[in-house]
């Protein structure tokens, strides 16, 4: 962005030493004052993890109570869970009016890595490196979660909220979002885009009753059902796991609920 280009310019480590009295905002953006690459954390890691936990229990119960949901084949549950268990998740967040709150988590300066790498009795890192980890941090670990992936799950959050979605439209769209036919690999698709077309069915009907003069009510839940897909599942495991657990294997610990009886 042309903010970066900016930041390139007066990019020298004497420059950014000059400048250290001054505001350091743009350095907890990566260098990006713009604020879409900011770097987010939750501002109480313990809370969040603990309720996004109890969300994922009963989103995983409601799943596992749906009865064509046991009827197919164990292999093709898991694989309808894996690829939707993240906007379940937050379908579930937004259903229980679970908030968000987050704070800026800022990188270390270059001048504080080189004046710790010293003290420690180290080579100053090259210019453009990440920052070394802490003990027990895998190299290939995901960053934090942006300020524009939070902002597409408050956004969405947001709808939910503004629309007053009720617990049975919440049921319908979960459907919606379980049951999809265009996986790779599944092999009863025909059986499943069936599923996922009576889950839009009961939601129409739902709405043509509850909120008769609202037409397009269903449109609307179904343009906010949309956003679900732009919300990547690595940063809901960095954002309300990863925190508390550290790195997990979402797979085995799907797998390992899918298969207990919650």
């Amino acid at each position: 962005c042309r903010c970066c280009a900016e930041s390139r310019r007066h990019g020298s480590i004497l420059y950014n030493i000059l400048r250290s009295e001054e505001p350091r905002r743009w350095q907890a953006s990566r260098g990006c004052p713009c604020g879409s690459r900011r770097l987010l954390a939750l501002r109480s890691p313990q809370a969040a993890c603990k309720a996004a936990s109890a969300v994922l229990v009963k989103t995983l119960r409601f799943v596992q109570n749906v009865p064509c949901f046991q009827e197919l084949p164990l292999d093709e549950q898991l694989l309808l869970v894996r690829s939707c268990w993240a906007p379940l998740l937050v379908l579930g967040l937004a259903q229980d009016r679970v908030h968000l709150e987050t704070v800026e988590s800022a990188e270390p300066s270059m001048l504080q890595r080189i004046l710790t790498t010293r003290r420690q009795g180290e080579q100053p890192p090259p210019r453009g490196t990440a920052p070394a980890r802490t003990p027990g941090e895998s190299s290939s670990s995901p960053p934090l979660p942006s300020a524009a992936e939070i902002q597409t799950i408050k956004g969405f959050q947001a709808k939910c909220w503004s629309l007053d979605v009720s617990t049975k439209e919440y049921a319908y769209l979960k459907g919606t979002v379980l049951f999809n036919p265009d996986l790779p690999g599944l092999q009863c698709t025909q059986y499943i885009e069936g599923l996922q077309r009576e889950a839009q069915q009961a939601l129409n009907e739902h709405v043509r009753l509850i909120h008769r003069g609202d037409e397009a009510r269903f449109t609307k839940l179904n343009v906010v059902l949309s956003l679900l897909r732009s919300i990547n599942a690595n940063v809901i495991a960095e954002l309300f796991f990863r925190p508390i657990i550290g790195t997990v294997n979402m797979d085995d610990m799907l797998l390992e609920m899918l298969c207990a009886k919650l």
